[in-house]
Protein backbone atom coordinates (compact mmCIF):
# COMPACT_ATOMS: atom_id res chain seq x y z
CA UNK A 1 0.00 0.00 0.00
CA UNK A 2 0.87 3.73 -1.05
CA UNK A 3 1.48 6.01 1.52
CA UNK A 4 -0.68 8.23 0.13
CA UNK A 5 -3.32 5.43 0.42
CA UNK A 6 -2.37 5.01 3.73
CA UNK A 7 -3.22 8.61 4.92
CA UNK A 8 -6.21 8.58 2.80
CA UNK A 9 -7.81 5.35 5.03
CA UNK A 10 -5.97 7.27 8.20
CA UNK A 11 -7.92 10.38 7.42
CA UNK A 12 -11.07 8.48 7.24
CA UNK A 13 -10.40 6.22 10.28
CA UNK A 14 -9.98 9.74 12.67
CA UNK A 15 -12.49 11.53 10.85
CA UNK A 16 -15.15 8.73 11.71
CA UNK A 17 -13.41 8.55 15.27
CA UNK A 18 -12.99 12.48 16.01
CA UNK A 19 -16.23 13.05 18.55
CA UNK A 20 -15.00 9.51 20.81
CA UNK A 21 -11.69 10.33 20.89
CA UNK A 22 -12.78 14.10 21.77
CA UNK A 23 -14.23 12.54 24.99
CA UNK A 24 -11.91 9.97 25.95
CA UNK A 25 -9.73 11.13 29.21
CA UNK A 26 -5.97 11.01 29.47
CA UNK A 27 -4.18 8.04 30.79
CA UNK A 28 -2.16 9.56 34.02
CA UNK A 29 1.22 8.61 32.49
CA UNK A 30 0.74 11.12 29.41
CA UNK A 31 -0.13 13.32 31.59
CA UNK A 32 3.23 13.02 33.34
CA UNK A 33 5.20 12.95 29.98
CA UNK A 34 3.64 15.83 29.36
CA UNK A 35 4.51 18.31 32.38
CA UNK A 36 8.00 16.88 32.12
CA UNK A 37 8.29 18.27 28.57
CA UNK A 38 6.90 21.26 29.42
CA UNK A 39 8.78 21.85 32.34
CA UNK A 40 11.87 21.96 30.19
CA UNK A 41 10.48 24.19 27.78
CA UNK A 42 9.89 26.63 30.29
CA UNK A 43 13.17 26.05 32.12
CA UNK A 44 15.16 27.20 29.21
CA UNK A 45 12.30 30.10 27.68
CA UNK A 46 10.92 28.28 25.04
CA UNK A 47 7.91 30.16 23.28
CA UNK A 48 6.22 28.75 20.32
CA UNK A 49 5.47 25.00 19.87
CA UNK A 50 3.96 22.72 17.04
CA UNK A 51 1.85 19.71 17.34
CA UNK A 52 1.95 17.34 14.68
CA UNK A 53 -0.95 14.62 14.74
CA UNK A 54 -2.75 16.47 17.01
CA UNK A 55 -6.20 14.47 17.01
CA UNK A 56 -8.95 16.99 18.65
CA UNK A 57 -5.94 19.36 20.08
CA UNK A 58 -6.33 17.94 24.04
CA UNK A 59 -2.08 18.84 24.35
CA UNK A 60 -2.21 21.73 22.26
CA UNK A 61 -5.04 23.36 24.75
CA UNK A 62 -2.70 22.32 27.91
CA UNK A 63 0.67 24.18 26.00
CA UNK A 64 -1.35 26.81 25.42
CA UNK A 65 -3.11 27.31 28.24
CA UNK A 66 0.53 27.19 29.87
CA UNK A 67 1.35 30.59 28.17
CA UNK A 68 3.08 29.07 24.92
CA UNK A 69 2.60 30.12 21.31
CA UNK A 70 0.93 27.00 19.61
CA UNK A 71 0.47 25.92 16.24
CA UNK A 72 -1.74 22.31 15.55
CA UNK A 73 -1.71 20.51 12.45
CA UNK A 74 -3.46 17.09 11.92
CA UNK A 75 -4.83 14.71 8.84
CA UNK A 76 -8.14 14.98 10.36
CA UNK A 77 -10.38 17.45 9.23
CA UNK A 78 -12.51 16.38 11.70
CA UNK A 79 -10.09 16.72 14.24
CA UNK A 80 -8.63 20.32 12.82
CA UNK A 81 -12.27 21.46 13.27
CA UNK A 82 -12.18 20.54 17.02
CA UNK A 83 -8.93 22.16 17.34
CA UNK A 84 -10.43 25.55 16.14
CA UNK A 85 -13.35 24.90 18.21
CA UNK A 86 -11.06 24.80 21.14
CA UNK A 87 -9.69 28.34 19.83
CA UNK A 88 -6.49 26.40 18.75
CA UNK A 89 -5.25 27.50 15.08
CA UNK A 90 -4.81 24.57 13.41
CA UNK A 91 -4.19 23.38 9.89
CA UNK A 92 -5.17 20.19 7.93
CA UNK A 93 -1.82 18.68 7.01
CA UNK A 94 0.32 15.67 6.57
CA UNK A 95 3.70 15.15 8.23
CA UNK A 96 5.42 14.90 4.88
CA UNK A 97 3.84 18.09 3.89
CA UNK A 98 4.56 20.66 6.85
CA UNK A 99 4.87 24.01 5.07
CA UNK A 100 5.76 26.15 8.03
CA UNK A 101 9.01 28.58 7.09
CA UNK A 102 12.71 27.37 8.17
CA UNK A 103 13.70 27.53 12.37
CA UNK A 104 9.54 28.82 12.92
CA UNK A 105 9.07 26.75 16.41
CA UNK A 106 10.92 26.30 19.31
CA UNK A 107 9.80 22.97 19.98
CA UNK A 108 7.50 20.04 18.34
CA UNK A 109 5.50 17.61 19.96
CA UNK A 110 4.52 14.49 18.22
CA UNK A 111 2.61 11.84 20.89
CA UNK A 112 1.72 8.52 19.46
CA UNK A 113 1.33 9.73 15.95
CA UNK A 114 4.21 8.99 14.00
CA UNK A 115 3.73 5.79 14.46
CA UNK A 116 1.83 5.69 11.15
CA UNK A 117 3.85 6.60 9.07
CA UNK A 118 5.51 3.48 6.70
CA UNK A 119 10.01 3.07 8.04
CA UNK A 120 10.50 4.05 4.76
CA UNK A 121 8.97 7.53 5.17
CA UNK A 122 10.28 7.97 8.71
CA UNK A 123 13.22 9.75 8.07
CA UNK A 124 12.16 12.11 4.68
CA UNK A 125 9.69 13.40 7.90
CA UNK A 126 12.14 14.24 10.27
CA UNK A 127 14.20 16.31 7.78
CA UNK A 128 10.74 18.09 7.31
CA UNK A 129 10.42 18.65 11.56
CA UNK A 130 14.21 19.24 11.54
CA UNK A 131 13.82 22.14 9.51
CA UNK A 132 11.02 24.14 10.63
CA UNK A 133 12.45 23.48 14.71
CA UNK A 134 14.96 26.51 15.89
CA UNK A 135 18.38 25.38 16.54
CA UNK A 136 18.66 23.98 20.36
CA UNK A 137 14.82 23.71 20.10
CA UNK A 138 13.61 20.20 21.61
CA UNK A 139 11.22 17.60 19.88
CA UNK A 140 9.47 15.42 21.62
CA UNK A 141 8.60 12.14 20.01
CA UNK A 142 6.86 9.27 22.09
CA UNK A 143 5.66 5.84 20.14
CA UNK A 144 4.61 2.28 20.80
CA UNK A 145 7.14 -0.26 19.92
CA UNK A 146 9.72 -2.75 21.46
CA UNK A 147 9.67 -4.85 18.63
CA UNK A 148 9.84 -4.36 14.96
CA UNK A 149 7.23 -4.46 12.63
CA UNK A 150 4.89 -2.85 10.03
CA UNK A 151 1.10 -3.29 8.74
CA UNK A 152 -2.59 -2.81 8.59
CA UNK A 153 -3.73 -3.81 12.15
CA UNK A 154 -6.13 -6.53 11.26
CA UNK A 155 -7.50 -6.55 15.21
CA UNK A 156 -8.21 -2.82 14.62
CA UNK A 157 -11.54 -1.84 15.65
CA UNK A 158 -11.17 1.50 13.71
CA UNK A 159 -12.36 1.61 9.96
CA UNK A 160 -10.92 1.68 7.54
CA UNK A 161 -8.29 -0.11 9.47
CA UNK A 162 -4.92 1.69 10.59
CA UNK A 163 -1.48 1.17 9.58
CA UNK A 164 1.27 1.18 11.94
CA UNK A 165 5.11 0.71 12.44
CA UNK A 166 6.60 -0.20 15.59
CA UNK A 167 10.55 -0.25 15.88
CA UNK A 168 12.54 -2.56 18.11
CA UNK A 169 14.73 0.52 20.75
CA UNK A 170 17.91 0.41 18.91
CA UNK A 171 16.61 0.33 15.60
CA UNK A 172 14.63 4.04 16.31
CA UNK A 173 17.24 5.64 18.35
CA UNK A 174 20.19 4.48 15.50
CA UNK A 175 17.58 6.77 12.87
CA UNK A 176 16.84 9.83 15.34
CA UNK A 177 20.72 10.03 15.87
CA UNK A 178 20.95 11.06 12.47
CA UNK A 179 19.17 14.27 12.37
CA UNK A 180 18.79 14.77 16.60
CA UNK A 181 20.43 15.14 19.85
CA UNK A 182 19.43 12.46 22.33
CA UNK A 183 18.46 14.31 25.22
CA UNK A 184 16.56 11.81 27.00
CA UNK A 185 15.50 8.29 26.12
CA UNK A 186 13.04 6.20 28.48
CA UNK A 187 11.28 2.86 28.04
CA UNK A 188 7.41 2.36 29.47
CA UNK A 189 6.72 -0.75 30.35
CA UNK A 190 3.36 -2.72 30.32
CA UNK A 191 3.09 -2.18 33.97
CA UNK A 192 3.19 1.74 33.23
CA UNK A 193 0.81 2.09 30.25
CA UNK A 194 -2.16 -0.29 30.73
CA UNK A 195 -1.29 -3.89 30.04
CA UNK A 196 -0.40 -3.49 26.42
CA UNK A 197 1.41 -6.15 24.57
CA UNK A 198 3.66 -3.25 23.46
CA UNK A 199 6.26 -0.95 25.45
CA UNK A 200 6.27 3.29 24.88
CA UNK A 201 9.36 4.93 23.70
CA UNK A 202 9.50 7.76 25.05
CA UNK A 203 12.24 10.91 23.46
CA UNK A 204 12.98 14.06 23.86
CA UNK A 205 15.46 15.17 21.25
CA UNK A 206 17.12 18.20 20.47
CA UNK A 207 18.66 19.90 16.78
CA UNK A 208 21.87 19.21 16.10
CA UNK A 209 23.48 22.38 15.00
CA UNK A 210 24.76 20.99 11.97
Amino acid sequence: MSYSQIKTNLKEAYNNKASERDSLEIEQWKVEIRQSFLNRLLEDNKQTLLEIGAGSGRDSMFFQDQGLTVICTDLSSEMVNLCKLKGLEAHEMGFDSITFPDESFDAVWALNCLLHVPKHELEKILVGIKRVLKTDGYFYMGVYGGHSSEGIWENDFYEPKRFFSFYENEELITILKKYFTVFSFEVLGSEIIGGKDLSFQTFVLKKLDY
